[in-house]
């Protein structure tokens, strides 16, 4: 019989891989990871691994043979899920230029995100076509798996492909989340007296590019209910007022800080 046990500082040394299937007694990895296991860190077979399927749940395994080609797995043990938010967090970041959207993914998988939405917004310096769209959320998916297990993450946050503003609001899966977009320009309340006012386990910010949302989509967003807060009195670049808004929000309503 399987044991259930919670994850311990020795759990946090282990190597961490995702598999694309769910948790079974076998498991076989054949993808770059078996690469990357046997030729790189040269695990031999007896090692213990840490395993995390696409629901998030996690588990001990024995590496039974290592090659480059497939490493097989036994299963040895779950573990009880302590890495993932009890809230829910959807980035919806505006396009920003060079290796930013890099930046912001990587770092707000880091700090818990649920999901990360690409938009194309007004102000959005960069605009791709559609193969060059393709290639960069195949490149941000890949940052957003990396980082997911370089911070012993049991899920990864899906990098959904680039879309409209409208679309993200239309968007059935987010009619009950608490909606919250940053605007640099006039608003009515904090971000901090929105989160004290209103709370939630699922939200959705949205962020502006490098020259903000324009008046037009403000009044969309406050059209579907979403509040619309500043951050204090100084204006930030992109990637900080994502980070900062989504560590907020984490600490006031989430884990970060315990």
């Amino acid at each position: 019989m399987l044991l259930t046990a919670p994850v311990n500082r020795e759990t946090f040394v282990m190597r961490r891989f995702f598999i694309d299937v769910p948790l079974s007694e076998h498991m076989v990895i054949n993808n770059a990871d078996a690469h990357h296991i046997a030729s790189v860190l040269r695990l031999p077979a007896g090692s213990t691994v840490l395993l995390s399927d696409p629901t998030g749940k996690s588990a001990k395994a024995e590496i039974l043979t290592a090659n480059p080609d497939a490493i097989q797995l036994k299963l040895l043990e779950i573990l009880e899920d302590i890495t993932e938010a009890p809230i829910n967090i959807w980035l919806v970041q505006s396009l920003a230029k060079g290796e930013k959207m890099d930046f912001i993914i990587q770092k707000a998988v880091e700090l818990g995100v649920h999901g990360i939405i690409p938009v194309a917004t007004v102000h959005s310096v960069v605009r791709y076509d559609t193969a060059k769209q393709l290639d960069k959320v195949n490149r941000w998916q890949k940052i957003a798996r990396e980082a997911a297990k370089q911070c012993g993450r049991n899920y990864i946050p899906q990098v959904f492909p680039i879309t409209e503003l409208k679309q993200v609001l239309e968007n059935d899966e987010f009619t009950s989340a608490n909606k919250i977009m940053l605007y640099e320009g006039q608003a009515s309340q904090g971000l901090k007296q929105a989160l004290a006012e209103t709370k939630s386990e699922r939200y959705v910010l949205f962020i502006g590019p490098e020259g903000g949302f324009n008046s037009t989509e403000v009044d969309l967003c406050q059209r579907y209910g979403v509040q619309i807060v500043t951050m204090g009195p100084r204006i930030m670049r992109t990637e900080t007022a994502a980070l900062a808004a989504l560590s907020a929000v984490m600490y006031e309503c989430g884990d970060l800080g315990g």
